[in-house]
């Protein structure tokens, strides 16, 4: 089993520019089923054999898409987010860097109340190894299993996933939640996904300074989580103000620091890493504390 995604998905691409295409090919070639692209303008065209339509309902309706991936340029990304979700995709996807934060408070604000669940933006995606992935992550360094990775940073997650695949540990499904200051799926919203997923049995959690999105998550999982938890928090060594690669990532008036997040972490009693190099060996600390065996 997965959380959101699985092989049974049927996904569009919204934005079919250079790089919406280079990435359909990719996540085709992965064996994500692609089978539709929405380009205004460009209706009843085909893509390399997937078929083109103007609006998202189209393609819903012609195709049973239930996942939305989105290219669009910024200024008019927010725009296609609340197109996918009024077509009723139970899936969005954002990868577009650069929304304006007005345009996504609105669209924000759009989904409440609609079943659709967006990750992102400014994200890599979402990849259920063995099965599909949709976005830009690389499915070659994924290995199929049961852990679920929760990450801010695209980067830190193939970092993560590919020390674990090198300990012989397969994941089961791995989300970029993305870093800007408004997202979809919150790293609370993840763990909750995973700790109701019967087939997650570990899971490993990276954040960022900057917010309180650890904090909330660290409260919830000392209260609720029934699985072991492994965590780190980057910009361990930024000075008050810094602003990282991620808009969501200051750090301002002593708030949203590396060690307020990391003291909130361990008080929950998940077990955090002191660099990116011990994520691996921290989720197979936390693991073997509960008495879990991780590896194949």
């Amino acid at each position: 089993m997965s959380i959101l995604l699985n092989k049974d998905s049927r996904v569009l691409t919204q934005g079919l520019g250079k790089t919406g295409q280079f990435h359909l090919r990719g996540c085709r070639d992965y064996g994500t089923q692609m089978v539709a692209g929405v380009r205004p303008g460009k209706g009843g065209s085909d893509f390399e054999g997937v078929p083109v339509f103007d609006t998202v309902e189209q393609a819903v309706t012609a195709e049973g898409c239930n996942v939305a991936v989105i290219y669009v340029p910024p200024p008019g990304a927010a725009d296609a987010i609340m197109e996918a979700a009024d077509a009723g995709v139970g899936l969005i996807v954002c990868i577009t860097e650069g929304i304006p934060v007005a345009d996504m408070v609105r669209a924000k604000r759009f989904l409440e109340g609609l079943e659709s669940v967006l990750i992102g933006p400014n994200c890599p995606g979402i990849i259920t190894p063995g099965e599909a992935k949709v976005g830009i992550m690389p499915g070659y360094i994924h290995k199929p299993g049961r852990v679920g990775v929760i990450s801010r940073s695209g980067t830190l997650t193939y970092e993560a996933v590919h020390q674990l695949t090198l300990r012989d540990i397969g994941q089961s499904t791995c989300i970029g939640i993305g870093g800007d200051p408004i997202i979809g799926t919150t790293h609370l919203d993840a763990m909750k996904f995973f700790n109701d997923d019967p087939d997650t049995d570990a899971v490993i959690m990276i954040g960022e300074i900057g917010g309180s999105a650890e904090e909330t998550a660290a409260e919830w999982i000392g209260a609720n989580m029934n699985k072991p938890v492994a965590a780190f928090i980057a910009g361990q060594t930024a000075p008050p103000g810094k602003r990282m690669g991620h808009a969501g990532a200051i750090i301002s008036g002593g708030k949203g620091t590396a060690a307020d997040k990391i003291a909130a972490l361990e008080a929950a009693g998940i077990t955090v890493a002191k660099s990116p190099a011990d994520m691996g060996a921290a989720l197979v600390q936390a693991a073997e504390a509960a008495g879990l065996q991780l590896a194949s």
